[in-house]
């Protein structure tokens, strides 16, 4: 089109409808351009550029008519700019200034359109400014999948709404904040908070999903108000899931931990920071005198930095011991390899057959989702293997609903219709497999088209037969083809490898330790078995916990607290290896301190050597070398592991009803589980115990009954839905939520019987 000739020559055409990522509407006509030849101005966005084209942007014509466009344009707008939220970023204003007329021809009243209540993330208080350019309905169709808002009436009476009596409940849905050219939509927590010319900019790296968003951090005084997205073709494109965007309103909460405390005589007391490194050093040196170098173990999530874990598991490791490990929800340990996506993001996206086992895709990885969501668009073909059944937001072209336990067999029935479809004899032991009709279509579809991939998710790489499937799948791969990775869990899930900070060889707190030292890890929210974590800590002798936030008051000793990622500087290594380098964005809060310079200091306390650095980028350097951005070469996807063949019914516990347990995307880590804003959200609602249809009926329950889950020696009593999507002998119900911390593994049995009368 004449728009993107122009862009790629320079020449600035004012617009406000076209948006390089979203399909051409054409319905603002501020482009209007001069085509010689042509009897009157046409739109440069949706004019094809042709040979010999003679096109003027800036002649007195085309001047004229883009000044006429943006007198329509101003015809109802209210006079607001002062109040407005987007003064001094509204692309209505700069071009008003450029195309607008000095005074209005127009005397009559101005419309006015009722505001909406989309939700607590976006605000549609003031769609009287809006000038229907629907880019937000356009991104809600294109890019988030689903059409949220729409446009409603016909001329003057036009207008954008939600559909009746919704609101906007899309992972990606604060997109359209920064799509919109005026201010009709606004961002809900920063209205009226501050004017975007008094905040500073500076960059980041989101702190939650695999993907490593980059971000621009808006502080003012000191104070985080606002993240936007930088763009960044290869990374995140111009998007950010809301996650990354309103999580920071945890970075204020009245949960910050911001001084150091001791418990002591059952009581909780502040003491300085010297007081209390040396408590934790004494303590740390008595309990290797007393029960050997083995009784340490550390524990941290892999949301933290590259240089707090190289810190974590070299002090950990000084001190004798080799527990140390991120992996707080993995259950198989006997995996190989240093999972990572395979291919770079921008390969992932140009996929034309993918086959995602074990992952809740949109709300695991809501960026990658909408990589995804292109392809299929174009024509590629996405198979699944899933728990669950929920909608993806794009056509799933094949897919195997069945409960975790028969994953391996499904992947097994995969394998066997593999070989069948290439007339080659099926491995070993799979002679007694019958490849369904859905298996067989997953076959055929891997064996045609050509940039295939097959992706393990969260919920396969945390399985306890993750070896198993991870075989299989790499069987399948290098029959079809195909490039095998993982979607990567957390924004340092890669970088905790390349930090050596997974030592263990079986579950955390599986073996009972003297002392823990917890880096930014809730367990009792984190763990794959809740039950286990909990019981593990209030049996040791000292737990350290450092950490952003106050928690674990219950069984931790020592609270430290150490700066999240908007206060440190640090390294994330994404899911497709590439190592980013990130500031602090403000100061920390009151007497929290960088986790890196407090391992570094607890490290000199205990007379190790090694523990003298002056920055962040020292330690950084010592993990990957000076300069190092990408690091793929030390990763690797191939196992060695041998192939094990499934039937159905030998799943791995004995017959009954099984827990499916998602992660809520605004429960995955520390900070998006105490923003208040997405904690309002319809994704944050609290957990319920989805039961099959089947299930249901053998219960006699109803949907809205109460249930009761049991799990061990825990139990919760919760809402129930049925889903007649669900696997026959299966519930799904959430962990890493407080209402469900008291039960026990995300995979395994689970009982669930109708709650008598609960008051």
């Amino acid at each position: 089109m004449v728009m993107d000739a122009a862009n790629k020559l320079g020449t600035y055409i004012p617009h406000f409808c076209y948006h390089k990522k979203l399909s051409i509407a054409a319905n603002c006509r501020m482009c209007l351009v001069e085509v010689e030849k042509a009897p009157k101005p046409l739109p440069a966005c949706a004019t094809p550029v042709s040979a010999g084209m003679i096109v003027r942007s800036h002649s007195e014509k085309a001047v004229q008519a883009q000044k006429s466009v943006m007198e329509f344009l101003l015809i109802n707008h209210p006079l607001d700019c002062p109040i407005c939220d987007q003064g001094g970023e509204c692309q209505l204003q700069d071009l008003a200034v450029g195309y607008g007329k000095g005074e209005s021809r127009y005397e009559e009243d101005k419309r006015v359109v009722v505001p909406k209540d989309a939700g607590p993330l976006v605000s549609m208080q003031e769609m009287s400014r809006c000038i229907q350019c629907t880019r937000c309905v356009r991104f809600g169709q294109e890019v988030a999948g689903v059409m949220e808002l729409g446009m409603i009436g016909r001329g003057e009476h036009s207008e954008i709404t939600a559909f009746v009596g919704q609101t906007v409940n899309s992972e990606m849905s604060g997109n359209m904040i920064d799509l919109c050219p005026v201010g009709a939509l606004t961002s809900k927590p920063f209205r009226y908070s501050a004017r975007t010319w008094e905040l500073s900019r500076r960059k980041s790296v989101s702190p939650h999903d695999g993907l490593g968003a980059n971000l621009i951090v808006q502080v003012k005084q000191g104070k985080v108000k606002r993240v936007l997205p930088l763009e960044n073709e290869s990374v995140n494109e111009c998007w950010i899931s809301d996650k990354d965007r309103f999580s920071y309103e945890a970075l204020d909460s009245d949960q910050r931990l911001t001084q150091p405390m001791l418990k002591q005589g059952g009581e909780w007391k502040e003491v300085d920071w010297q007081t209390a490194l040396e408590y934790v050093a004494h303590g740390l040196k008595n309990i290797k005198h007393e029960h050997g170098a083995n009784a340490l173990a550390s524990v941290a999530t892999p949301h933290s930095t590259l240089e707090e874990l190289h810190l974590l598991q070299k002090l950990t490791r000084a001190m004798g011991s080799t527990s140390v490990d991120t992996r707080l929800r993995q259950t198989d340990f006997s995996l190989d390899v240093t999972p990572w996506l395979g291919m770079t993001i921008t390969e992932f996206g140009a996929l034309n057959r993918a086959f995602v086992i074990g992952s809740f895709l949109r709300k695991d990885h809501p960026l990658l989702a909408t990589r995804l969501r292109l392809a299929v668009k174009g024509g590629a073909k996405l198979s699944m293997l899933n728990a669950t059944d929920d909608d993806q937001l794009m056509s799933v072209a094949n897919k195997m609903i069945v409960a975790p336990s028969e994953w391996l067999s499904a992947l097994s029935q995969v394998v066997v219709a593999v070989a069948k479809a290439k007339d080659i004899a099926a491995p070993a032991g799979y002679d007694g497999v019958q490849a369904s009709d859905a298996a067989t279509a997953i076959a055929a579809s891997l064996l045609s088209g050509e940039n295939k991939g097959i992706f393990l998710g969260n919920a396969a790489a945390q399985h306890p037969q993750a070896g198993a499937l991870h075989a299989a799948a790499q069987w399948i791969a290098e029959q079809t083809g195909a490039k095998l990775g993982y979607l990567t869990e957390a924004a340092n899930t890669v970088g905790a490898y390349i930090a050596n900070a997974n030592a263990g060889t079986a579950p955390v707190f599986s073996e009972a330790k003297s002392a823990y030292l917890l880096l930014n890890a809730e367990p009792e929210l984190d763990a794959h078995n809740p039950q286990a974590a909990v019981a593990a800590l209030k049996k040791a002798e000292m737990v350290v916990v450092m950490s952003a936030f106050k928690h674990g008051m219950d069984y931790a000793d020592v609270l430290l607290p150490v700066s999240p990622f908007s206060e440190t500087s640090g390294t994330y290594v994404n899911a497709e290896g590439r190592a980013q380098s990130f500031n602090g964005t403000v100061k920390p809060l009151l007497e929290t301190r960088p986790a890196w310079k407090v391992l570094r200091v607890l490290g000199n306390i205990l007379g190790l050597a090694g523990f003298d650095y002056d920055t962040s980028e020292a330690i950084r350097d010592e993990v990957l070398g000076a300069g190092v951005t990408d690091v793929t070469a030390k990763l690797n996807n191939v196992s060695k592991a041998a192939l094990t063949a499934s039937t159905a019914g030998n799943g791995y516990f004995a017959t009954g009803t099984e827990r499916i347990a998602d992660v809520p995307i605004y429960f995955a880590d520390a900070i998006a589980r105490r923003s208040e804003p997405l904690l309002k959200t319809a994704d944050a609602a609290a957990p319920k115990a989805h039961l099959s249809t089947a299930l249901a009926q053998q219960l006699g329950v109803a949907a809205g009954d109460k249930v009761k889950v049991t799990q061990g020696s825990g139990s919760a009593i919760l809402e129930a839905v049925v889903d007649a999507k669900l696997p026959a002998n299966a519930v799904r119900v959430a962990a890493a939520h407080a209402s469900t911390a008291a039960l026990g593994s995300m995979f395994g049995s689970i009982t669930v019987e109708k709650a008598g009368e609960v008051k």
